[in-house]
């Protein structure tokens, strides 16, 4: 993307960190307020919860874009309170959703969902959601549109 003036690039940079910021500070404080889970604790479980319960702890830190040892610190408070469980396995650690964890993200979902509704899409219409959709896809890949 090209601007016309000197800084453009950088004044979209900084209007799209605080559209981010703003959105995710009203999406995470409507979920940690109904359900008592961390962001960090939430960021973990919908990771586990959309790969079917259970990931090798270097994929979740991969995932995540987390650093293993902040990752390890946080798995061990969240196996204290029952939500993982740890098992060594063959060149590594399998992290797995334990009942309470399972339910943990069953019930915060909803909450999550129509925070994520009020919060971003119901201020962009459909072709806009779509659009924001393709560019976040695009970024994620690594695809510069080459």
């Amino acid at each position: 993307m090209s601007t016309a003036s000197q800084g453009g690039a950088t004044e979209l940079w900084l209007r799209w960190k605080r559209a981010h910021e703003l959105v995710r500070a009203a999406v995470i404080a409507e979920t940690t307020a109904a359900s008592g889970l961390s962001e960090a604790e939430l960021s973990v479980l919908v990771c586990l919860h959309e790969s079917g319960g259970s990931l090798r702890q270097n994929a979740l830190a991969a995932a995540l874009g987390w650093d293993r040892t902040r990752l390890s610190h946080l798995l061990t408070r969240m196996a204290d309170r029952d939500y993982v469980a740890r098992d060594k396995v063959p060149n590594g650690v399998e992290v797995a959703l334990r009942p309470e964890g399972r339910n943990a993200i069953n019930a915060t979902l909803p909450t999550l969902e129509m925070a994520t509704r009020r919060h971003l899409l119901d201020r962009l219409g459909p072709d806009d959601a779509r659009t924001l959709k393709a560019i976040a896809d695009r970024l994620l890949s690594g695809d510069a549109g080459n």
